[in-house]
């Protein structure tokens, strides 16, 4: 797997060091998502099933769970 080192901040992140983020990067084929906190730890998904995912969540598909 290719390891990215074109890592981007979130916009909603504010400036400065102190401010824990997302962080997002691509390679060709995949997109990389990581905690500025921890970036170590990483999550890798293809463009597509985060689209999906992304959808889903501006479409209100993730509501609150049900008790």
């Amino acid at each position: 797997m290719t390891t990215p080192d074109n890592w981007q901040k979130s916009s909603f992140s504010g400036s400065g060091d102190g401010n824990n983020c997302v962080e997002l990067a691509a390679t060709p084929h995949t997109i990389h998502l990581r905690e500025s906190d921890a970036p170590a730890t990483r999550l890798s998904t293809a463009p597509g099933p985060l689209a999906q995912l992304l959808h889903h969540i501006k479409s209100g598909g993730l509501g609150a769970p049900a008790v």
